[in-house]
């Protein structure tokens, strides 16, 4: 408890305006049961994919449907934008950084064309999922808001 103050802290704000959906309500296992770790979902009503988290890009997917970051407090945070997006192979997806790039909250990192994704996925539902969230020693905090306004509504925290 003394060594709280010592703890960085994390704030990962929404990278895109929609309805916050519990993980839990994902109709995917690997994320409704947490496989890849703690997180919500939004489901997009529009806009782009920006910036959760000041911190570094440490993936792009081949098929440029996901993003991994890595915040400056050492949280990995992957976005999945999508479900069976990985079968679009790029169509749909625009990216705006690289692997490697260093990144700042509110910063573009894709475009997306949710009309096609719409139209050729199952599903345009977003998990936003701290990948290392097992192995860290944090407590991460869900948001208990129903909307997503990008940028602004903080959707999950920790220390």
């Amino acid at each position: 408890m003394a060594f709280n103050f010592f703890k960085k802290k994390i704030h990962i704000v929404a990278p895109v305006n929609g309805s916050i959906v519990p993980l839990e309500e994902v109709p995917d296992p690997v994320f409704s049961q947490k496989m890849m770790g703690e997180g919500v979902a939004i489901l997009p009503k529009e806009g782009n994919i920006f910036s959760p988290v000041n911190g570094k890009v440490i993936l792009v997917a081949a098929t440029k449907h996901a993003i991994g970051l890595r915040a400056d407090e050492g949280s990995e945070i992957l976005i999945h934008v999508g479900l069976e997006t990985v079968a679009l192979n790029g169509e749909g997806f625009k990216m705006a950084v690289h692997d490697g790039d260093k990144v700042s909250v509110g910063q573009l990192l894709m475009e997306v064309d949710w009309e096609y994704i719409l139209t050729h996925a199952k599903s345009t539902i977003t998990p936003i999922v701290i990948t290392n969230s097992q192995e860290r020693k944090k407590e991460y905090i869900l948001t208990e808001e129903k909307e997503a306004l990008q940028g602004k509504t903080v959707i999950i925290s920790g220390s």
